[in-house]
């Protein structure tokens, strides 16, 4: 469907009142289009209507206008840089931001990340922000392992003892 139609749809859904649906469709527009400023804007403008100051400074983060007090709710929200720059989702080297302030921004977040990180990153490799040694190691994924092979052999209990049964 072409941008304009659903901006269409978005307005006639917040006419309406539908807020979720309006969201949902402009979260979808600012996934197709990362670039878009001006969708950013409109989805931090439906996220003031439910009060989630985080997210609205989320998507005005590129903004020079930008609301001081959800600027610090995103970044208490989303602490370090690698964090930032995933809640972000801008694709692409910064300066396809339309304005210098977006770019500005963009290339701090993105030299803090690759500082924090120790290597240079760009904005479609951004690092996980997990430690890569730790994976798999954590207890709750070696509890979640145990309780599925648990699993697996009580099913296959169950499976032989009826096999067995059907024979007798």
């Amino acid at each position: 469907m072409p941008l304009r139609d659903t901006l269409a749809r978005v307005d006639a859904d917040l006419t309406a009142g539908r807020v979720p649906v309006a969201r949902q469709r402009l979260r979808g527009l600012v996934s197709s289009f990362p670039n878009d400023l001006m969708l950013r804007r409109r989805l931090a403008e439906v996220y003031r209507l439910y009060g989630e100051h985080a997210e609205a400074g989320r998507w005005t983060y590129l903004e020079e206008d930008q609301n001081a007090a959800e600027t610090e709710a995103f970044e208490a929200r989303y602490r370090t840089a690698q964090q930032r720059m995933h809640a972000l989702a801008w694709r692409g080297p910064e300066s396809l931001a339309r304005t210098a302030f977006a770019r500005e921004q963009l290339a701090a977040v993105r030299a803090a990340c690759s500082e924090a990180v120790g290597r240079p990153v760009d904005w479609d490799t951004v690092p996980s922000g997990s430690k890569e040694d730790s994976r798999g190691s954590s207890f709750p994924g070696c509890l979640a392992g145990a309780g599925c092979l648990v699993t697996v052999l009580a099913f296959l209990a169950i499976w032989v003892n009826g096999l067995i049964a059907l024979f007798d």
